[in-house]
């Protein structure tokens, strides 16, 4: 299945179906009178986050969802059939934008979680209603209300617990492949990963939910490479996994990279608890290391954890830091009162 986190879809209501204006004519009945229905209200649009689903290609080939109008009304007070909703069904983490790209219609963000998009028209009153003491044969019924057509933009930000970040090459995929079951796709070249993946990781009995995202380049919130286009993924992580690539001769240039384009795209990512790691470290001697990691941490001014996903050396303590940032939200919320004591 290919991955695809952001399309454009065109969407309208069903129109409420008109009134009908029809009087009561039948052989041996003295008072006849209108007797027009009702017409049917139009179908709605809905988004419903689903289980199940984390890409938005069924919209890259349909775009166009289009509800169905109300029946008109008939004679012998019978209202027409309404008309049938229409529901796209979304990956959860699915934000729904207006046209402009920019204003939030909806967020989706829970399993089940519904948002009406477009509300259908009204039908139209049948000459029944208008009938008083004044009027007692009128002849005018109201048309439906039209529905609503509107064009609106899907973006993706696929939920993760955790998000990797760094530099091409940094070895982000090799990490995920060694402490999940995904298989992302893993070269000696730059650009390797494509789009996001999402991997299951375990350690000391807990799971959480951990996304990697393609490389940034130094100028990627300007366009450079695959741009910073991705990195809506980790956006609602809890933390973030900082990898840096023991190998290069410029470990603190390298990270101060990724932070400025970090701090570039939005500066919520940039407040997130992050864990900096220093991976193939089984490629360099031990002065190199002390030596590199040294340099790093002066850089930012924090520890800095050593590893290597190939040798999957240090990994458990790499998984062991993040955990400690995830935990605090998963706890269970408090029940009873605020003062603990339970109250029926």
């Amino acid at each position: 299945m290919k991955f695809l986190d952001l399309a454009k879809v065109y969407i309208r209501s069903g129109g409420g179906g008109a009134g009908c204006v029809s009087f009561r004519r039948e052989k041996f009945i003295e008072y006849g009178g209108p007797d027009g229905g009702d017409g049917g209200r139009g179908g709605d649009v809905w988004a419903e986050a689903v289980e199940g689903l984390n890409t938005l290609i069924d919209f890259r080939y349909q775009q166009h969802f289009f509800a169905k109008s109300g029946q008109h009304g008939m004679g012998s007070q019978m209202t027409g059939k309404s008309g049938d909703d229409v529901v796209l069904r979304l990956p959860v983490g699915t934000e729904i934008l207006d046209e402009d790209e920019e204003t939030v219609i909806a967020d989706l963000t829970e399993v089940g979680q519904r948002v009406l998009l477009a509300k259908g028209g009204n039908g139209g009153w049948g000459n029944l209603h208008f009938k008083s003491s004044t009027n007692r044969s009128p002849r005018s019924a109201n048309p439906g209300q039209p529905g609503i057509e509107r064009t609106i933009w899907l973006r993706l930000k696929l939920i993760a617990d955790s998000g990797l970040v760094g530099l091409p090459n940094a070895g982000k995929s090799t990490f995920l492949a060694a402490v999940s079951n995904a298989r992302p796709k893993i070269a000696d070249y730059p650009f390797t990963t494509l789009h996001p993946n999402l991997g299951v990781v375990g350690v000391d009995g807990h799971e959480f939910v951990m996304a990697d995202i393609p490389g940034l380049i130094e100028g990627a919130s300007e366009g450079r490479g695959l741009g910073d286009q991705f990195l809506g993924h980790v956006e609602r992580s809890r933390v973030l996994l900082h990898l840096v690539d023991g190998t290069s001769e410029t470990v603190a240039e390298d990270a101060r990279t990724i932070l400025t384009e970090l701090q570039a795209y939005s500066s919520v990512l940039m407040e997130k608890p992050r864990v900096t790691a220093m991976n193939k470290i089984d490629a360099l001697d031990d002065e190199t290391l002390a030596e590199r990691r040294a340099a790093l941490e002066a850089e930012l001014g924090h520890p800095v954890l050593l590893m290597s996903g190939v040798s999957r050396h240090g990994v458990p303590d790499v998984l062991r830091a993040l955990w400690r940032e995830i935990e605090p939200s998963r706890a269970p919320a408090p029940t009873g009162t605020p003062d603990g004591s339970w109250q029926p």
